[in-house]
């Protein structure tokens, strides 16, 4: 649809400045372009660009796991996470992205 970038789904969703207690523990996937996550991520992320990761899901996720997914400023990542939740995928989009971020748990 044409406005689908406009829709946000919450359903499921926690804020950047919440998730210091999950890294090291949870699978946080920073779907940013590499040259975005070069210039600085949260520990742990894993770097799958969306373009990717929406073209070809199974071959980066299983359905029996749950994924903490994070961009910039949670625009993306919103959008991503109700693309793959429609195919079947346990999201969590981690609002407010990295731009947000106010931690000490910078990589």
């Amino acid at each position: 649809m044409l406005l689908d970038f406009l829709k946000r789904d919450n359903s499921k969703t926690m804020h950047v400045n919440e998730i210091d207690n999950l890294i090291g523990h949870v699978d946080l996937i920073d779907i940013r372009e590499p040259y975005e996550y070069k210039n600085g991520t949260l520990k742990t992320a894993k770097n799958i660009p969306m373009g990717m990761l929406l073209d070809s899901p199974g071959k980066y996720l299983k359905k029996d796991k749950v994924y903490y997914i994070m961009c910039l400023s949670g625009g993306r990542s919103s959008t991503a996470c109700r693309l793959l939740r429609k195919d079947g995928y346990q999201v969590i989009n981690v609002l407010g992205g990295y731009g947000s971020y106010m931690g000490s748990k910078r990589k």
